[in-house]
Parts: C-alpha cells; structure tokens; sequence
C-alpha cells in the first residue's frame, strides 16, 4: 500500500537549529518544516527521526486490496526497534573480481561473494548488495586461531562448524541465544592475504611472467634487413591492459588491435605489439632473469605467468609449460612465498616429430586456503581465473576461536544485505540483516533508511481531531499497526499514541490497535476511557512461542511470551484483547502441535479471539524471506514455490485448513471464556464496552450522557480478504 500524504520539497528539510539540513534532498516526500534529530542514548544512537508535520494522517485502503478494514493510522514510517547485525569498516570484504574492499567502502549494487547449499556443503556463488548501512554500537574483537582478528558488535553472526552464533549471547534469559564459544570454529578459508606493492619490481616480474609465458618477442636478420618484433594476444583484455600500462610506465608505446574475431565457440582476442627496435631491445631487457630478485618481483612473476599460462578449476590451481626454466623460476617463486606444490610430468611424444614434449605442470597444494592465499598475495589480472565460485566452503584453515574480547568502546559499525544473505568477511562466511521493502514507499532504502530514518509525524493528534470532527468523515473504524508497528521504542520518546487515542476517543471513533509491542500497557488508562464510549479492538501479534523461529524472523521484537503477558493484562482489566497468530510460517510453525501450544496461551492470557493469518510474501517482503528461507530451510523453498506460485497468499486450501484447527482449538481450551481474573477485576471486567451498550451516541450505562454528541451511524463490517472470511469471523 502506498499513500502519499507526505510530499516536500526538499529545500524546506530543517534540522534541529532550523538550518537547511544538507544531504537529505533525497527525501522528496517528507513534509516541509521537517525537524531532523538524533539522541545521544544507547538505544537511539545512529539514528535519524525526521519530525515532520504530515498533510493527513488518517489514510484510505486503496479498494484493491485485501486488508479487512478501510482506513488506517500510520503515525511513524520505519521502525525503530528494528534489528541491526553490523562489522567494523575496515572488515575486508570478498569481492565478485576476487579483489577486497573494506566493509564501509562496499556499495548497492556491488557484485559479492555469498554461499548456497546445495546437497551436503555450501558453495561459494556471486551475489548483489541490495541495501549498506552504519549504525554505533559496542565493539568485540575475535580472534581466530590463524591469526585473522574480526571486529564485529554482539549481535553479528558467523558461520561455524555448527550453525550460525551471534558474537555475544547467554544460555538462558532474555539474551538467550546461540553464541560463539572457544570451542567453534568458523567456516571459510581464512583471513586474506597482504596484497602486493605496486612497485616497479613488481611490474618487471609480471611482464616477466606475463611475457615470457605467452608472448612473441623476439629480432631476426633478412637479406632485406632486421626486424623487431613484439606481440601478445589474449582473450582476456584485463591482462592485456595491464601489460600495455606497465609497458608504458618503462616508456615503451605499443599499438592495441583485433588479432581475431570470435564466433559461436570462441571469444574474440585482441592484442599489442610493436616493431621498433628499441622497444624490443627495451622489453628483452625487462624480462631478463635477475640475480637477486625481491619479494616483490617474485609477486608480480607469479601473477604474470598464472595469467600467461595458469588456471584454477574444479578446485585444482595448475600453472603448465614446456620451458623447464620457466618450470624452475614458478617454483623457486612459490618457494620464497612459503606455498606447496608437487610438480607432474605431463611429457607425451609427439608421433611426427618422435620426441616428448616436455610439458611439466606445477600444481598448488593446501586447498581453497592456499589458492586464497596465492590470488591476494600476487594479484593476477584475469577476474576469471580468480573465480571461486561453485567451490565448497570446506577447509583445513584454522579458524577455531582463540579469544573474544569487549575493547569497551562503541565504534562506526557497517553491515549489507545480499542476496544470499551472507557475505565472506577476512575470509570467514558472515550473516547480514535482510532489508525491508515498506521504507521505499517515501522513496527512502529498505535497509540504512528503514533502521535508521525514521519519519515522524509529531501533528497526528491535530490531523486526526480535525479529520474526525468534519461532517464528511462516515465515522468508520480506523486501523492502528497494520503497517508498521505504532508502538515501536520511538514512542517511548514521542508518545504520539496518547495523542491519537486521547483524539477517536472524544470523537466516539471506533479503532483498533495491532501490535508487538509492550509499550501499549503505557496506555491503559486512555483505553479504558476509550472504551467506555466507543468499541476498542486490541489485538497482539503472537504466532508462535519457539523462541530461535522468533529470533530468525522477528529479532528485535519483545519476546513472544511477553506480548502474551501484555494481552493478559489488558484482558485483566477490563478491556478485550485478542491474539492475531501472525505470521504462521508454513512448514514451520503449522505443526499441529505448535498450533495447539499457541491457542493454549492465547487462552490463558484470556484472549477473547484468536485470529490465523498465513505468511503473506508481498513484493518486499516476499524477497528477503525467501533469501533466508534457502538460506536456514533450504529443503522447503520448492515447497514454498508450489504454496504460493506467483502470488503474495498461501493456496486457499491450505488457509481453509489452518483456520479450521485453530477454530477447534479455540473451542478446546475456552477461547472467549472469562477468566477468574478478569471476573475479579470489578466494573471494568466485563465481556466488552458493547456488551455493555457502549457504542457512538448511545447512552452510557450509568446514564450520563456521552462526551461527544454526535449523530449515530450504523456499524461499518470489516472487509475479509479473499478466502480468509473463515479466520476473520473468529474475531
């Protein structure tokens, strides 16, 4: 749903001062004076909250779609106690070009490394950064046995031998979760190598390499005359132009041509060259073998004559060549490098010519860890050489965990979502936070912008008094949740509710609240009010009482325990609270015994309904929940397929199925029946303000009259969506 109440221009956003805030013309529907603030508490630190003064506020369900009611309440956009799993900046991160970039350098877009399962191990494949963020928060150090040091916040999680850990956690509590131990070890091939200096030993070891392995160089004496001769042709032009660069650097010009064209089989390759004599004489010179080569050459001789010759396939890096000192310089460099190799004599003779051709090959030992290890410390050109993709994420890296350690400060942390939802971090497979969709409705990301801009409509009580007292409002019930949460930690700063409340309840408006939040016990006593004169619907959103499911799809929400304990206590006092089981998860929270354990509690807590509703995957949130769905179930993605085809509701059939249970178990275990707490509680406990008569414009039960005169209009019936009349009637 997108309603655009809240147009600017973006000249008139104003920070706290009142000065053009610069930076935020990207924010084209905010409304104007908007205030923007941060607050220097734990729990708003990194955070932005744009106060702005919103033309409207109570907004219409487009006809289109499914939602049972007609007019919403929408007093905040983002959330704010949204979770966020994040990394210190400089976190190297793996590249598609096998290259690295620092963590806080990384952009939308960018092509990354992230796993899949596939049969029995996760496999290395390339994936898009779909949202970046920052945020401050307290900083951990953990270092791995190799050596590699990550800087990571408690909340960041990593990929060990046994599942996904959070950096900090407890085994009981309410911080209990699964948390890094001495005892893991994570999964990767290890932190990255020191990549090599850009040096000009570096350059004459690649043009070395590069030349000796697959270029013609070389001056030959005709009756005619001498000709000098220089060429080098490749299919991969990254080599190529490197070469060339290099080449000029050592003022030495060559000419750039197509060698050959290509065609259905094969790519087409271009080339350099050059005739004059003293370029010629210039690159013997350069290639030449030198008597005491540094490190730095010994880098750029591999990275010349891994592109010239080289490859790395199906798990095995190979360097061939029929030269044998070209064989003795590969593996002297490899040597000085501290790598392993065995070297394989793949002579064969060649019938016509009756002699071997004295191919020999050197192949790399030690694994993924080693050729990781070759590719940053050398730096070949050809991104296609250095790929790793579809390569299995098993090591022999030490990567057990020798220490983490709090350095008792809070530092600029960084995270990204991918498409996988995970990226390679020092060599090690690292969770990210899925970005939500709703935040682009302002035209704001759905990740950094949803977590931290947060859109604050401080007006919303003014707007909806106005909007209420106008003789063209049909007085019909408003919805308050539906989007996003109105009692987020925001509102613990803000109190826009008992604004809004305070409004639909002089006004005899009827309304209804959904939420996760505990913050709304804040608001009892404006409640009760409210439902002296008008019918209140309150509804928690608790589907399901496994506490590491909730953790998965719902972190940084009160447990659902305690939003129980919030229903239970509305319905103690008077008011009727039900229980929205939602989401139920196919597959995953529908077992008939989680079904039953769920109505059990809403139950106890006294609920007078509860109220399935299958997972909807809306375009937004149809992304990131099937992204983690083949990453924690992949098992269950074609399941989820034949569920749900192409559109955002679960079959029917299986709604039907799900609303049927939830109906016997209602009836089971008393859905609806007081309970002897609430039978306790006096005037207030009773079985609802309409039970009672309470209603816009009727008499009070103590006969005074009511607050607001106003002249009675008949009920307004919620719409049901499509094939979820069943689930609907339980309210």
């Amino acid at each position: 749903m997108r309603w655009d109440s809240l147009r600017l221009d973006s000249s008139d956003v104003r920070d706290g001062d009142g000065e053009a805030g610069p930076g935020w013309a990207p924010l084209p529907l905010i409304e104007r004076n908007a205030v923007t603030r941060t607050f220097d508490t734990p729990e708003f630190r990194g955070m932005t909250f744009y106060e702005v003064h919103a033309k409207s506020i109570v907004s219409h369900v487009p006809e289109a779609s499914k939602m049972p009611f007609r007019w919403t309440i929408n007093p905040y956009r983002g959330c704010s106690h949204a979770c966020r799993y994040c990394m210190g900046g400089e976190t190297p991160i793996l590249m598609a070009n096998g290259l690295v970039k620092p963590l806080a350098d990384v952009r939308i877009g960018d092509a990354v490394y992230g796993t899949v399962r596939d049969g029995n191990y996760r496999h290395y494949v390339i994936t898009e950064v779909l949202a970046h963020w920052s945020t401050v928060k307290p900083a951990y150090r953990i270092t791995l046995d190799d050596g590699t040091r990550l800087i990571a916040s408690g909340d960041h999680r990593f990929l060990t031998d046994r599942g996904w850990k959070h950096v900090t956690g407890a085994e009981q509590g309410p911080d209990q979760r699964p948390f890094l131990t001495t005892n893991n070890k994570l999964m990767g091939f290890g932190g990255f190598a020191e990549p090599p200096k850009d040096t000009t030993a570096y350059r004459r070891g690649y043009l070395c390499g590069m030349i000796r392995g697959d270029a013609h160089l070389g001056s030959y004496s005709y009756p005619t005359g001498d000709i000098h001769r220089f060429r080098l042709a490749l299919a991969d032009t990254e080599a190529l132009i490197r070469t060339r660069c290099y080449l000029g650097t050592f003022a030495i010009l060559t000419k750039e041509f197509d060698f050959s064209l290509g065609g259905p089989t094969r790519r087409p390759i271009r080339a350099i060259r050059t005739s004059a004599r003293s370029s010629v004489e210039s690159i013997t010179h350069l290639i030449g073998w030198p008597n005491n080569p540094c490190r730095e050459w010994m880098c750029g001789f591999l990275a010349g004559i891994f592109d010239a010759e080289g490859s790395y396939s199906q798990g095995v890096w190979r360097v061939p060549n029929t030269d044998p000192e070209i064989i003795d310089w590969t593996t002297h460099a490899l040597n000085s490098l501290g790598f392993s190799y065995v070297i394989e004599d793949r002579s064969y003779v060649i019938e016509d010519r009756k002699r071997a051709n004295g191919l020999t090959v050197v192949r790399l030992r030690g694994g993924l860890k080693e050729v990781m290890r070759f590719f940053h410390t050398t730096d070949p050109a050809i991104t296609r050489k250095r790929s790793i993709e579809g390569a299995a994420i098993k090591s022999n890296a030490k990567l057990g965990i020798a220490s983490i350690e709090p350095l008792g400060l809070e530092m600029p942390m960084f995270d990204i979502t991918t498409g996988t939802g995970d990226f390679i971090a020092n060599g090690v497979v690292s969770h990210n936070c899925f970005a939500r969709n709703s935040h682009t409705y302002l035209d704001l990301d759905s990740g950094q912008d949803f977590d931290t801009k947060i859109v604050v409509k401080v007006n919303a009580a003014e707007l909806l008094r106005a909007k209420l007292a106008s003789p063209r409002w049909p007085g019909e019930h408003i919805a308050m949740g539906t989007n996003v949460d109105c009692y987020q930690r925001a509102e613990g700063r803000y109190q826009l509710m008992r604004g809004i409340i305070g409004a639909l309840r002089d006004a005899a408006n009827p309304f209804s609240i959904l939420t996760k939040g505990t913050l709304i016990l804040r608001d009892l006593d404006l409640l009760l009010s409210a439902a002296e004169v008008t019918d209140v619907g309150l509804n928690v959103s608790a589907a399901f009482l496994d506490r590491d499911l909730w953790r998965a799809i719902e972190p940084g929400t009160p447990a659902p325990e305690r939003r129980l304990a919030a229903c239970a206590t509305l319905n103690d006092a008077g008011l009727r609270c039900g229980v929205l089981m939602g989401p139920i998860v196919p597959y995953l929270s529908d077992s008939p015994a989680q079904l039953e354990a769920a109505v059990r509690q809403a139950a106890a807590a006294g609920a007078p309904h509860v109220m399935p509703i299958v997972l909807h995957l809306r375009p937004g949130a149809r992304e990131w929940f099937l992204r983690w769905l083949g990453e924690a179930h992949p098992a269950l993605v074609p399941r989820y397929a034949e569920l749900y085809g192409r559109g955002a509701y679960a079959r029917k059939d299986y709604r039907a199925r799900i609303g049927a249970q939830v109906r016997e178990l209602a009836e089971r275990f008393g859905v609806g029946q007081t309970r002897p707490t609430a039978a306790r509680g006096g005037a207030q406990a009773r079985s609802g303000p309409r039970a009672q008569g309470a209603g816009r414009g009727l008499p009070r039960p103590d006969g005074a009259p009511r607050t607001a005169a106003v002249t009675p209009r008949p009920p307004v019936t919620p719409r049901p969506a499509d094939g979820e009349h069943e689930q609907l009637t339980l309210l």
